[in-house]
């Protein structure tokens, strides 16, 4: 337990402010100690050359005082050859005849056990007077200063510690209560979401863009539960046809034949086998599957669906083809086309007009109708799977309702797009925007 907790987010942010600092305050403590340590003995020591100028004076003035007349002071006076001459009391008493060490810098000797800053200053007849002056204020200072340190300094690290856990506990509430929420999301509750705090932080957009999502994964699971719901009737009705029929043949072998049970089961099988294929497809172009890529003609492919419409007896009108190229699978564009073609043959009143147009960087595709055209608020719902506003008509007049799924896709997989307006014939323009391709050859 105690190692999943410094694994989170939460003990790893208080481990890591408090060893920042923790390294900080040490470094800190460290110098500040050096600091005033120096400090310290810098005053220790210039006190004591202040001491002994006094001293100096004294000693070659008028009525001039030995050190033997001392009493307070640590003080020797030495001959040149580095004997004690003379000596206040505390110094007989401390050293004896040895003598303090001579030198032009202040000294750290030990006397006693005791540390003490030594001053020499040259004077009259060739002598040296030298003072010795104890540091054990010095000393209790540093070691006061040092206890305090000891102290302050964990109990700024546990501040520190116990700050950074309850701030970061309280900045990652909203993360756990997130956590939760989306804990208890399922397939059934996709329809709840996390809740936004009011905030405008990091964590407001982590919600934020988590809500995305679940709009995202709601609309998907929503569609494909219709998707489901309408491929099993549209794949349910043919084989209903067909089951019909048979046993019809079977109970009343009189009233049918055989060639006309095989008429039915013929074309409820090209229906099956059509809304099977266009399953497929639709499946491919979902999965980013674009086929393949080459230079393709569209007018050749505009032309060629001019000539079979009219061979049906429609009125097609192909002066608006212009040559153009675009990039694509010629296979896949030749889908796109044929859907847009057979869904205005199917809503046409006998005028169909396609045209083909190349633009500055792009080549232009329309196909247009002279029916009845699309109401402007179902324009969008149109491209979706098995969508047909003429739910009135008959299954074969209407379609299965993925043709222009079909072309949305092929157009979106082709780096295209595919618009619907109305018609200058009156019924509806679907208009279907490529990448133009290279000049012709």
């Amino acid at each position: 337990m105690a190692r999943r907790l410094w694994r989170s987010v939460r003990g790893r942010t208080t481990l890591g402010a408090t060893l920042v600092v923790a390294v900080a305050l040490l470094l800190g403590a460290f110098s500040f100690y050096g600091v005033l340590s120096a400090s310290i003995h810098g005053s220790t020591e210039r006190a004591a050359e202040q001491r002994l100028e006094e001293l100096v004076s004294r000693f070659d003035g008028p009525g001039r005082r030995g050190p033997d007349q001392l009493d307070d002071d640590l003080v020797q006076l030495l001959g040149r050859d580095g004997a004690v001459r003379a000596a206040s009391e505390e110094a007989a008493d401390a050293l004896g005849a040895t003598p303090l060490p001579v030198d032009d810098d202040p000294q750290v000797v030990r006397v006693d056990g005791e540390p003490m800053v030594v001053v020499s200053e040259d004077v009259e007849g060739d002598q040296t007077l030298v003072l010795a002056v104890p540091m054990d204020e010095d000393a209790e200072t540093l070691s006061t200063v040092a206890t305090l340190l000891v102290i302050a300094v964990p109990a700024l690290l546990l501040l520190v510690a116990v700050t950074t856990w309850l701030v970061t506990g309280r900045a990652l509430r909203p993360v756990t209560r997130i956590r939760q929420e989306v804990e208890g999301i399922t397939a059934e509750r996709l329809d709840h979401r996390v809740p936004v705090p009011d905030t405008a932080d990091e964590i407001h957009s982590l919600a934020v863009t988590m809500n995305g999502m679940l709009d995202r994964l709601d609309a998907a699971a929503t569609a494909q539960r219709r998707f489901v719901s309408d491929a099993s009737h549209e794949l349910r009705s043919p084989l209903a046809t067909i089951r019909q029929h048979a046993e019809l043949a079977q109970a009343h072998p009189e009233v049918t034949s055989i060639d006309e049970l095989a008429e039915v089961v013929s074309e409820e099988g090209l229906r099956l086998q059509g809304i099977v294929e266009s399953l497929l497809l639709l499946a491919r172009l979902d999965e980013g599957v674009t086929g393949s890529t080459e230079p393709v003609d569209l007018d050749d492919l505009a032309l060629a669906e001019v000539r079979r419409l009219r061979a049906t007896g429609l009125d097609v009108d192909g002066s608006g083809i212009r040559a153009a190229r675009t990039i694509g699978d010629p296979r896949l564009l030749g889908q796109l086309l044929r859907n847009l073609a057979d869904n205005a043959a199917r809503h046409s009143n006998g005028r169909v007009a396609i045209g083909v147009e190349p633009q500055a960087a792009h080549v232009v595709l329309t196909v247009e109708d002279d029916g009845a055209g699309i109401p402007p608020e179902e324009r969008d719902r149109i491209f979706e799977r098995f969508v047909r506003l003429d739910e009135a008509r008959s299954r074969d007049a209407g379609g299965s309702g993925l043709g222009l799924a079909i072309a949305h896709g092929i157009a979106t997989a082709a780096h295209g797009a595919i618009t619907v307006d109305t018609s200058r014939l009156g019924g509806a323009r679907f208009t279907v925007t490529l990448p133009l391709a290279g000049p012709l050859s």
